[in-house]
């Protein structure tokens, strides 16, 4: 059914796994899509009764490397050649299926490990809980393109660990140490590589105790203690000026060249 992730449901968990190995699961539209379309599936298996936890995860030797800077044409097809003119667009598509994974009646746990950069913090971000392997290397590096996290990750992440280490953790683009983002509350556990399933279905089953109508509730009333809408319009007004920069320019070149570091003009 699917080209660039897997699904299954096994013991009342609804399993999405990225799965474009080849290219780090690096996230370009079509796997977005694929990815909402799955999310549609595990909240009709959440109304059937078939499905308690939603897990998100990876096959092969990372999560994700983030956004696919390689697959920009997609998004001409999709909204035509102006489309870095009019970003609007492109963002809340992007933001809209982050939400819908936010606020699935399914209790969602992502499951990283190797590394998680960008957009799939981002997607991280939008899970309940986050468990990672000890050794990965996560973090928000859209400034070091000359951007900012638009998807949600600004937003949520003030929201989890404070303005001010957001500002660190976003405002330097550098990874954060796996530990760090542990005891700042980005991360809900680190464990080994060995046990990262483990941990999760440990989780999972803790969470399959509590009533499904209990749980979806509580979820939907933390979620909305914060105004996450507003937030998202302002990440897609910043976004939207940034794109049309000539830092961004140069900095999406530095990254694919890996000429670093980048004479940035401010403008």
């Amino acid at each position: 059914m699917y080209e660039l992730i897997l699904t299954e449901l096994e013991n009342q968990i609804f399993h999405i796994s990225l799965n474009r190995t080849e290219e780090r699961n690096a996230l370009n539209l079509k796997i977005m899509q694929e990815i909402d379309s799955a999310l549609d599936e595990a909240e009709k298996a959440y109304n059937n009764g078939e499905a308690r936890v939603l897990f998100i995860r990876a096959e092969g030797r990372a999560f994700s490397s983030g956004i696919d800077l390689n697959s920009m044409e997609d998004y001409v097809e999709q909204f035509g050649e102006e489309w870095r003119q009019n970003l609007f667009a492109t963002t809340r598509l992007l933001q809209n299926i982050l939400t819908k994974l936010e606020r699935l009646s399914l209790p969602s746990i992502c499951i990283m490990h190797g590394y998680c950069l960008g957009l799939a913090v981002e997607m991280s971000l939008a899970c309940d809980f986050r468990i990672a392997a000890s050794r990965t290397k996560i973090g928000l590096p859209e400034t070091r393109l000359g951007i900012v996290p638009d998807v949600g990750g600004t937003v949520r992440l003030v929201k989890l660990i404070g303005p001010s280490r957001a500002k660190e953790v976003i405002l330097t683009g550098r990874n954060i140490d796996i530990n760090q983002a542990e005891q700042w509350g980005m991360i809900n556990y680190v464990v080994p590589k060995a046990e990262l399933m483990d941990k999760a279905n440990e989780l999972a089953e803790e969470l399959k105790l509590a009533a499904p109508l209990a749980v979806n509730y509580g979820k939907r009333v933390i979620n909305d203690i914060m105004d996450v809408q507003r937030g998202l319009n302002t990440e897609a007004w910043a976004q939207a000026a940034l794109f049309r920069s000539e830092d961004f320019i140069a900095g999406v070149e530095a990254m694919l060249t890996k000429n670093y570091p980048v004479e940035w003009k401010g403008k």
